[in-house]
């Protein structure tokens, strides 16, 4: 199992001015949809559906993860469309929807996520240890450190838009 080492970044400014500003260089651009097929406090499984703004290329993704905060034990794989799409339908449930503006800043490979149907931007960081996690200085534009709230965790953001949406 493989470990994701990462921070997590509350922005306030869209994508689009960061780079228009050159405080963040596009490398890439996706349209991402997300449900979770299970989980508790310590794992999730989740799949994706993952667009390609620049080529149209899909992927799919089964993803399953352990633990919590800002080192967790991650597997994720590719599968086909229709498995994607048999798992989604079993699912029920109305996919997170988010635009992920990949690029760099200062040499780091960073993440900038604007979640759809809230009102939400994060910026995310992957690092190889968790020592390096830690000595990581962020800039100003990269706003509140939320790596270890877990209100701003992509499964409790996904539980609120079902609550919300289906009334709960």
């Amino acid at each position: 199992m493989g470990m994701e080492i990462e921070r997590k970044f509350l922005l306030d400014r869209r994508p689009e001015e960061l780079i228009a500003e050159g405080a963040f260089i596009r490398r890439s651009e996706q349209k991402i949809q997300q449900t979770y097929l299970a989980l508790d406090e310590q794992q999730e499984v989740r799949v994706r559906r993952l667009v390609d703004v620049d080529t149209g290329e899909v992927e799919h993704t089964h993803t399953f993860k352990q633990g919590n905060g800002m080192s967790r034990e991650e597997i994720e794989y590719s599968i086909t469309a229709s498995i994607y799409e048999q798992l989604f339908q079993a699912s029920g449930a109305v996919p997170l929807t988010k635009t992920r503006t990949t690029g760099e800043w200062n040499g780091f490979t960073v993440e900038l996520d604007r979640y759809e149907q809230l009102n939400l931007t994060v910026a995310e960081v992957e690092f190889e240890s968790l020592e390096a996690a830690e000595a990581f200085e962020a800039p100003d534009w990269f706003g509140e450190d939320i790596s270890s709230k877990k209100e701003y965790s992509n499964k409790k953001v996904w539980r609120d838009l079902q609550n919300r949406t289906h009334g709960r």
